[in-house]
């Protein structure tokens, strides 16, 4: 009911009611999908992509972080750690060249998509200064963040990059 009264065009769920399609089905440009249940993210099984001329198939990447080998001087504390396994999750789902700045079990920056790691460490540091503006706070979300990245990082400039927007260098 709540859904249908604001402007939505479709809905997309395991399952619904049949008083719930009755509703659906009263709203001229709503449509309702139903996907039934969600494979199990961390079964086995295949991912396919589309290429030119034919696809590929591989076996669905299926790992969670949890065992993080820590090689800094400093050690993270536990909630730093947690937000870092928060923060790898969330990377592994980012497409190309990802950072992603976790701070309290929440994403407060992400960056992906750049030609250069650096690049998208900036512009997820950029984005979490607008969230900040955007919510009136006076400092960037990302500060006293932790950052993970899909990669290593060929270069210091991208570490740099986050500890100078204010990412907690571990």
């Amino acid at each position: 009911r709540e859904i249908a009264e604001i402007f939505t065009e479709v809905i997309i769920a395991p399952d619904a009611t049949e008083e719930a399609k009755s509703i659906v089905a009263g709203k001229k440009n709503l449509r309702l999908l139903l996907a039934g249940g969600l494979p199990d993210p961390k079964g086995e099984g295949s991912t396919f992509r589309s290429l030119a001329g034919g696809f590929l198939v591989q076996s669905r990447d299926n790992g969670v972080a949890s065992a993080l080998k820590v090689v800094s001087t400093r050690k993270p504390t536990e909630k730093e750690l947690a937000d870092l396994v928060f923060a790898f999750t969330v990377a592994k789902h980012v497409k190309s060249n990802a950072i992603v700045y976790a701070k309290d079990g929440a994403t407060v920056g992400i960056g992906a998509g750049q030609m250069s790691r650096i690049d998208s460490a900036r512009m997820a540091a950029w984005k979490g200064e607008q969230a900040a503006k955007a919510a009136g706070l006076k400092t960037s979300l990302i500060e006293g963040s932790v950052a993970a990245s899909d990669a290593f990082f060929p270069f210091p400039d991208g570490l740099q990059a986050i500890a100078a927007a204010g990412g907690r260098p571990i």
